[in-house]
């Protein structure tokens, strides 16, 4: 091993100084499992013939085998920055890219991005719009829809196969923590048994993930450190080439892993933005039951990933920095091993009293998922017929059936620890009772976040956004004024644990007082 590493050293260094030659500015990027060379307009990505478990380099036409995954994976994600597969002949000594000679490497060809264009480095440098988790939603909602499904006699996806991986991370962090820190030590432990325990409760979910297609080939390393901004927009690089198990997986892994990594950078508006919006568009609110379980186990993946960069040694301040992020991350994968903080909100007002953006800020700052009505309106009745204000999606059958599947949601979710707010009217006196209802049986706070706004501006709100188009809401005139007309006021118990908000004044700012009504209850 150690006399490969040193050739490939060797290697690298070569290519580099005759990079330089072109470029004088060419420099050299190392991670655990790869060296990087940037030189002018292009990158060239080398495998170290490594062998950590999980994946093994060590051998050439192994590490050449890779290198056309990782073409063929990336491309889907990668905006056109993955371009070929290159061959390095010759030596160690004196290699070049191509032509005649010993085939001693091969290195992926990549057109080279800006500096400072990863989104962590944005991050650190100016920030993230919320609104950048919109369209990485969509990017990723697209990705996974259209990833192949694993077959169903694989034994990729089994709930062993998703244990594996899991139990070898704790087995190879073990040896790599500093034997004299026991409390890191006994952190491990106990998530090594939290994982045991959440592994042997959700057996059968995992199972039925694979039958109902959630497990596919997707990327498997999804964090801000493998996005990049080019020409504007979001590119996704890096997917996982060696390891098939890390790659064909359940789409809320990956997911998970994206979300933690938000959280980790600090970042909960923009993991719970990310998540509401992915689960709008896929409706795979089921899919929340193993969020926690998946958060975990990525958070000790790069837990992991931390102290293999010191592996084969570093300087005191490398391995310092590296056990700190170590403890880091440890440190989050404990906090989703704890219940989390269910309870229930429900949205009240007429259309265009701003309720789905009221409780879109809520959700982001209380982190809670938002499930609105029009959405699941929609995906209960995909045909749109002649809908007019009492037939077809609108009939008093639709919108009952809409309610109910709007609390078996929320039931489901607030059992696995999530907070929820149902974005609906909720002008009807029985379905506010059905929703409270449900709190009381499964004891859990319960609030209405009540909107109110004068008819003139619900009017010209309707018709601007009638103009605009793109809204999930079909709300007319019409559908005011049936509204306006059979509203049911809250009574004097609904009263009491109303949140109350005008739609005349900033949100942001009302929302903000409200949030201490989370700390009291």
């Amino acid at each position: 091993m150690s006399a490969a590493l040193d050739n490939h050293r060797t290697l690298v260094q070569a290519l580099l100084k005759q990079l330089r030659d072109r470029d004088p500015a060419a420099r050299l990027i190392e991670t655990h499992i790869s060296s990087v060379i940037l030189a002018g307009e292009r990158a060239w990505k080398l495998k170290k013939p490594v062998d950590f478990g999980f994946l093994d380099f060590t051998d050439l036409n192994r590490r050449i085998h890779f290198c056309h995954e990782e073409l063929r994976l990336n491309r889907a994600l990668g905006g056109g920055l993955y371009l070929e597969v290159a061959e390095i002949r010759g030596t160690p000594e004196a290699p070049h890219f191509d032509g005649t000679g010993d085939l001693i490497e091969a290195a992926v060809v990549m057109r080279r991005f800006p500096d400072g264009a990863q989104l962590d480095e944005v991050l650190t440098r100016e920030g993230l719009p919320l609104a950048r988790m919109d369209e990485l939603a969509e990017r990723i909602t697209a990705f996974h829809a259209a990833a192949p499904v694993v077959a169903m006699d694989s034994a990729l996806g089994e709930p062993a196969t998703v244990h594996v991986p899991m139990a070898q991370n704790f087995e190879q962090i073990e040896p790599l923590l500093d034997p004299a820190d026991s409390a890191r030590h006994e952190q491990l432990e106990r998530l090594r048994l939290w994982t045991e325990a959440a592994y042997a409760r959700l057996g059968d979910t995992l199972a039925a993930r694979k039958r109902n297609g959630f497990v596919r080939e997707l990327h498997g390393d999804m964090h801000l450190g493998n996005m990049a901004r080019v020409d504007g927009n979001i590119v996704i690089f890096d997917a996982i080439e060696f390891n098939d198990s890390f790659r064909w997986i359940d789409a809320m892994s990956e997911l998970a892993f994206l979300l933690m990594d938000l959280e980790d950078r600090q970042l909960p508006a923009h993991a719970c933005r990310l998540l509401n919006r992915y689960l709008e568009r896929t409706g795979d609110y089921a899919g929340l039951e193993l969020l926690r379980f998946y958060q975990a186990y990525r958070a000790m993946v790069r837990a992991k990933v931390a102290l293999l960069g010191v592996a084969f040694g570093g300087t005191p301040e490398q391995v310092a920095e590296a056990r700190a992020r170590y403890a880091r991350y440890a440190d989050l994968a404990e906090t989703y091993t704890r219940t989390g903080s269910p309870r229930l909100l429900i949205t009240h007002g007429f259309s265009g009293s701003g309720k789905s953006h009221a409780a879109l800020i809520l959700a982001e700052s209380a982190g809670l998922i938002r499930i609105r009505s029009d959405i699941e309106r929609q995906r209960l009745f995909p045909e749109r017929g002649e809908d007019t204000l009492f037939t077809g999606r609108y009939a008093p059958q639709a919108t009952e059936q809409t309610y109910a599947r709007l609390l078996k949601l929320a039931e489901d979710l607030i059992k696995s620890g999530f907070g929820v707010i149902l974005d609906a009217t909720y002008l009807k006196a029985d379905p506010r009772q059905a929703a409270r209802a449900l709190t009381e049986r499964l004891h859990v706070p319960f609030n209405i976040l009540s909107m109110h706004c004068p008819e003139a501006l619900l009017r010209q709100r309707l018709l601007a956004r009638a103009k605009a188009g793109g809204d999930p809401s079909e709300a007319t005139l019409d559908v005011l004024h049936a509204q306006l007309q059979g509203a049911e006021p809250l009574g004097d118990e609904e009263k009491r644990v109303a949140l109350p908000m005008r739609c005349d004044a900033p949100a942001e700012g009302q929302i903000a007082e409200l949030m201490a009504i989370f700390h009291t209850t």
